[in-house]
């Protein structure tokens, strides 16, 4: 009931510009977050019928933890249910956006955090590595800043989903930090009034300050190294190993390396890139065209 009043509450937010782009976002939305409780629905019935527990810490049928799993990922727009998140997002303004990337994901993901002790372990390891890839992997053909960040989002969430049943310590804190960065990058952006690479590459005409806080909130996003982002990715890859799969850990490492591409890419743009200047802009005397007549 607590998520389908999440949703109904957010639906008025998103469709306020009543543009057909923004009624398709939020009716793309709303179907997807309607199936997602539905399947809850139906697997809490199930495990219910079948086991005779209605608690959620208590789910032990297979086809209940697997079906609620499926659902929190449809909920969550992870891989291989991702393909609205994008879409969803792209409609959307950015504040909106913004709103969809953080606030939205806290219910699903506490319930998730309560339902993962009782999930198949290699279930919640190959949705958190399809995830990753996913993230990766379709970001790179993008050039809307809106839909870089909802593949941004669903590679982060699959990090998260891969140490859950493992370190839920390391998943919050994940969290925590990914939802601090992903807030300042839509809201740098919304400063900028940035929605695709090409009109980055103006920002730092107009405020230099800001366009190199982009950056390195984008760099931050990307897992490099000095940075906050890098730390949760660090202790996962540590916790990983230590769990005795070393192969999970290399696989989800070599998919950050897709996403460093796109957010180093956006770096280039935001600070590296001279926006190309008109001739009327650079030679102003050009435009005072006078007639000269000479005499016969």
């Amino acid at each position: 009931m607590g998520l389908e009043i999440n949703t109904l509450a957010i639906i008025p937010i998103m469709a306020q510009q009543h543009h057909p782009r923004a009624i398709e976002a939020t009716t793309k939305y709303f179907l997807t977050q309607a199936t997602a409780a539905a399947m809850i629905l139906f697997a809490s019935t199930t495990n219910a019928w079948l086991m005779g527990e209605w608690e959620i810490h208590q789910l032990s049928h297979p086809l209940a933890t697997t079906t609620v799993m499926l659902a929190l990922a449809l909920k969550l727009g992870l891989a291989p249910v991702h393909f609205w998140l994008p879409e969803v997002l792209q409609g959307l303004e950015l504040t909106t956006g913004l709103i969809l990337s953080t606030w939205q994901k806290l219910a699903p993901f506490a319930l998730m955090i309560q339902v993962a002790p009782t999930i198949n372990s290699p279930l919640l390891v190959a949705i958190g590595l399809l995830s990753t890839l996913v993230g990766g992997w379709g970001g790179l053909n993008q050039t809307q800043l809106r839909k870089i960040l909802a593949y941004s989002s669903i590679a982060h969430l699959g990090w998260m989903v891969l140490i859950l049943q493992f370190a839920p310590s390391l998943t919050l804190l994940s969290l925590s930090l990914y939802i601090i960065m992903t807030s300042s990058a839509f809201l740098t952006l919304k400063t900028n009034n940035a929605l695709t690479i090409n009109t980055l590459a103006t920002s730092w005409t107009k405020s230099p300050t800001l366009a190199a806080l982009a950056a390195l909130v984008l760099l931050s996003l990307g897992g490099l190294p000095p940075l906050s982002g890098f730390m949760p990715k660090w202790l996962i890859l540590q916790e990983l190993t230590k769990q005795g799969l070393p192969l999970s850990a290399t696989l989800a490492a070599m998919t950050a390396l897709l996403s460093l591409y796109f957010y180093l890419r956006l770096c280039y743009a935001l600070t590296l890139t001279i926006y190309p200047n008109t001739l009327t802009a650079t030679a102003p005397w050009r435009l005072n065209f006078t007639m000269i007549t000479l005499p016969l």
